[in-house]
């Protein structure tokens, strides 16, 4: 905990509003005061929020959620105003800025978003913003939605590759069994992500919340593919993500098996499918092999294929010797375009310069 560089924090509805009662000025006031802490201290913060749509049924005077699509698209549309604003004026007492991010399936399903969505955060972090993600829930439909912000806790934290997921809840951790109806219940403490036996332990979500225990398991296993480790802890317990920081023993740990880097470099060698490839002179090549930088435009010499930014491509030798693969920058017209040519020259040839890169070393991996 202590060495880590990047962590997402998810806080559940039934915290921001207090189980219901509105938005809970005081406790987000807390939450903040404790994240500008571990900010200063030089940690970097994505913080996915729940809570638009139960603030707005809280404004409409709604007590019970309602199933009607459109009526939860107006009730997020009301509520999602009033909560970004709640954080950044509480931030602004620390100095630090704020950015709304809302992201809905179809940004991270497509390879062009996800890359889009990847450099937004990855710029606003390196500006050391704090980015508030929700999902947007005032345009999705229920064929497309996350379905509960757990869930999308798990994917930003594979989208930036963050080490650690702390997922604030309204109990103290994950038992195993429901401590609402069972006194003897236990506090798991440590589990890897992976065990089966958690999913007969975890129950089902409240009256506010589209979460529960089962989301939270399936969120730290979908965290865990990038190598993330999952924390499930009560938000309300006093200080608590700065005595996780310290690494005290709090809520329940569900670990991942690989390191961050390992796992998003699997998954890029693996699970997508090649729609171009790029030859590389000689000069690309062993910088690519033996120094694992990014791809410029300079060391490419053909382009083959059509493809979009985003896409994965191939990267060859001369010979036809495939030596790495990665996401693309450009599309392929544009790569022809810029290829053999020093980044500097990008945006004179283009009209515009996204990036410096082709390929980044980040979405990169050797064959």
């Amino acid at each position: 905990m202590k060495s880590s560089r990047r962590w997402v924090v998810k806080i559940g509805s039934a915290l921001l509003t207090n189980d219901g009662q509105g938005l809970d000025q005081r406790a987000i006031k807390g939450w903040v005061s404790q994240l500008a802490k571990l900010r200063a201290e030089g940690l970097e913060i994505v913080l996915v929020s729940s809570g638009a749509v139960a603030a707005g049924m809280t404004q409409l005077g709604w007590s019970k959620r309602p199933e009607s699509i459109h009526k939860l698209q107006a009730a997020a549309a009301v509520g999602q105003a009033g909560l970004v604003q709640t954080y950044q004026q509480e931030f602004q007492h620390f100095d630090l800025q704020t950015a709304q991010v809302l992201l809905d399936h179809d940004d991270l399903s497509s390879r062009q978003r996800y890359l889009n969505a990847r450099s937004t955060l990855n710029t606003l972090l390196d500006l050391g913003v704090i980015p508030i993600v929700n999902e947007n829930d005032t345009v999705v439909t229920d064929e497309i939605r996350f379905g509960d912000n757990d869930t999308l806790g798990a994917l930003v934290a594979n989208l930036v590759d963050a080490e650690i997921l702390v997922i604030l809840t309204d109990q103290d951790g994950m038992y195993d069994s429901d401590p609402r109806s069972n006194s003897d219940a236990k506090l798991i403490s440590h589990a890897s992500a992976e065990d089966k036996t958690l999913d007969a332990k975890a129950g089902g979500g409240g009256k506010l919340g589209r979460g529960g225990m089962k989301t939270k398991v399936r969120a730290a296993r979908t965290a865990a593919r990038s190598g993330a480790h999952t924390i499930v802890v009560g938000g309300r317990l006093d200080n608590v993500l700065g005595r996780l920081r310290e690494s005290e023993d709090l809520g329940t740990l569900l670990t991942a098996d690989r390191q961050p880097a390992a796992a998003r470099k699997q998954w890029l060698a693996g699970h997508l499918q090649a729609r171009g490839t790029l030859v590389l002179d000689v000069g690309a090549s062993q910088v690519l092999q033996r120094e694992g930088k990014s791809l410029l435009p300079v060391g490419v010499v053909a382009v083959s294929g059509r493809f979009t930014r985003g896409e994965l491509v191939l990267c060859c030798d001369q010979q036809g010797n495939e030596i790495a693969r990665g996401l693309v920058n450009y599309n392929s017209e544009e790569a022809q375009r810029i290829m053999g040519m020093p980044s500097e020259k990008i945006e004179q040839v283009l009209g515009y310069k996204d990036n410096d890169e082709i390929i980044h070393r980040d979405n990169l991996v050797l064959s």
